[in-house]
């Protein structure tokens, strides 16, 4: 099992395009010119001969096709290196790529400390971003469309495309979203349950939308633009005010059956245990999210005449837990051993080929320290089973709304392309 740390946002637009390396098992069911359209975004440039080739379609329906979506204005072509055994000699080769202006998403964020959006040209490269900040406390309906409203402007703002009418926007937030139906079921800082908040954005944002549970956008962010790109199946697991979790399988975003699944936050370690923000009991996340750790930092501080900021306590609790201090390092000891329990029973359940742990609570090394990784792989310790790998992605903020922007992609391609 392996421990990788990374402290850079995820790359603005890599030089090989954006999206899934491998179309998913049924993307039969798409339209040739989807998929072909998809297959030259996900290589970013490429010859009509090797799309033929990756793509099984025939090198006259790849011509045909192709120029079709030229016509159309969502792909071009544009020149290719020189491959070796090209000789150096006569006009560069000519390959296809999506042009850039034809169409803009873009990805939001919500969240109790701040809202963040990005911007996104539909090769997938970034045009603007935006991050403005949001209260802690609970919030109606009314002002969730109006935080919405205001970030997707500063976003458009900031991407020189003010006013501009995007092709699609996808938002997400923690908490337990339908992505289906489009509605909230149950958000820690909304103070309604069972929104219809895609249609009320739709209607307030004047452009399509789509709403999905924030780990599954930090999921579709490594599919999309990171380590997931060429992998069959992985599970990210996000540790931050709560504690969430995205799956991919056979090269695409697994929600359950029902459409609000993988809540491994809300998974039961202790019966009877730490109330959690849910109204529940025993959850994962109320051991080790970071109100979990406020909660337990507060009694070990000794703060009960004070009144300082969760983000503050924190800081303190890991800051005498790298002193020595016993009781702090045994708070993040037992948050860690909990988590080692979850990611167990992500491994027991899933087997995946990789688990990426990822969000800002990542930067407290005693959750990934090596104690809790062995005793993971001790969880799930089979004869002649090799250990899952475990790698730390700790990005920047904006990969949040990065993940909205691929959901928002996806969306678009389907509307213009498809």
């Amino acid at each position: 099992m392996s421990n990788i740390a990374h402290d850079t946002e995820i790359e603005t637009q890599s030089p090989g395009g954006c999206g899934p390396l491998f179309p998913a098992p049924d993307s039969s069911v798409k339209s040739t010119r989807q998929q072909l359209f998809e297959a030259v975004r996900a290589a970013g440039a490429i010859s009509r001969m090797d799309l033929s080739r990756q793509t099984g379609f025939s090198p006259a329906t790849v011509t045909q096709t192709s120029a079709d979506l030229i016509a159309s204005g969502l792909i071009e072509e544009t020149d290719l290196p020189r491959r070796d055994s090209d000789g150096g000699r006569g006009r560069p080769p000519v390959g296809l790529k999506v042009r850039p202006s034809a169409g803009v998403v873009i990805g939001v964020k919500i969240s109790d400390r701040s809202n963040s959006a990005v911007v996104l040209d539909l090769a997938g490269r970034l045009l603007g971003s935006a991050t403005l900040p949001a209260p802690p406390t609970a919030r109606s309906t009314e002002e969730i469309l109006r935080e919405a409203e205001d970030i997707v402007r500063a976003g458009l703002r900031d991407a020189g495309r003010e006013g501009a009418r995007p092709d699609a926007i996808a938002l997400g937030l923690p908490g337990m979203v339908d992505f289906d139906l489009g509605r909230v079921l149950w958000c820690p800082f909304m103070e309604e349950a069972d929104i219809p908040l895609r249609d009320l954005l739709c209607a307030r944002l004047g452009a399509p939308v789509r709403i999905d549970n924030d780990a599954n956008l930090l999921a579709l962010a490594e599919l999309w633009f990171g380590e997931g790109r060429g992998l069959d199946n992985f599970a990210v697991v996000s540790i931050e005010h709560g504690v969430g979790m995205g799956l991919v399988i056979n090269h695409r975003l697994h929600r359950g059956g029902m459409g609000h699944g993988m809540e491994i936050g809300h998974t039961k370690v202790q019966l009877d245990g730490a109330l959690c923000r849910c109204g529940q009991r025993g959850c994962l996340e109320a051991y080790v999210a970071d109100y979990a750790l406020v909660r337990e930092a507060h009694t070990a501080l000794n703060l009960s005449h004070q009144n300082p900021s969760a983000d503050d306590m924190l800081e303190t609790l890991y800051r005498q837990a790298k002193e020595g201090n016993a009781l702090a390092r045994t708070i993040f000891s037992r948050a860690g051993r909990y988590l080692a329990v979850g990611l167990a029973n992500v491994v027991t359940l899933f087997d995946p080929a990789l688990i990426l742990l990822s969000g800002d609570r990542l930067r407290y090394d005693f959750l990934y320290a090596e104690e809790v990784l062995s005793e993971t792989r001790t969880l799930t310790h089979r004869p002649g089973r090799p250990p899952t790998p475990v790698e730390i992605h700790a990005w920047g903020d904006l990969v949040w709304a990065r993940g909205a922007g691929a959901l928002a992609l996806d969306f678009a391609t389907e509307t213009l392309v498809g």
